[in-house]
């Protein structure tokens, strides 16, 4: 049902070529792509010791949970923009 030039199929070649880069991209921001992801032993904030459980489980990381959690409270995401133009935004 494609039109013009493409084959039939080209829409879900499209779609699966899609989803491999991001399962490619995912697993190599968790350390499984080959690249190995060095984790701190103590953390860059506090230079407590990080246990070995977390670094385990998180390559890479770099915070103890003290500090990732203060980060994690201390983090608010900025106010989105409503793009659809709904009538209540418009009457303001």
């Amino acid at each position: 049902m494609a039109g013009g030039w493409a084959r039939d199929d080209a829409v879900n070649d499209q779609i699966e070529i899609s989803t491999a880069e991001a399962v490619a991209r995912a697993r190599l921001r968790a350390g499984q792509g080959g690249a190995v992801r060095v984790s701190a032993t103590a953390c860059i904030d506090c230079d407590e010791p990080i246990p070995e459980a977390r670094r385990q489980a998180l390559p890479g990381v770099q915070l103890c949970i003290d500090c990732q959690a203060d980060r994690d409270r201390a983090f608010r995401p900025a106010a989105g923009i409503n793009r659809r133009g709904s009538k209540d935004s418009q009457l303001k």
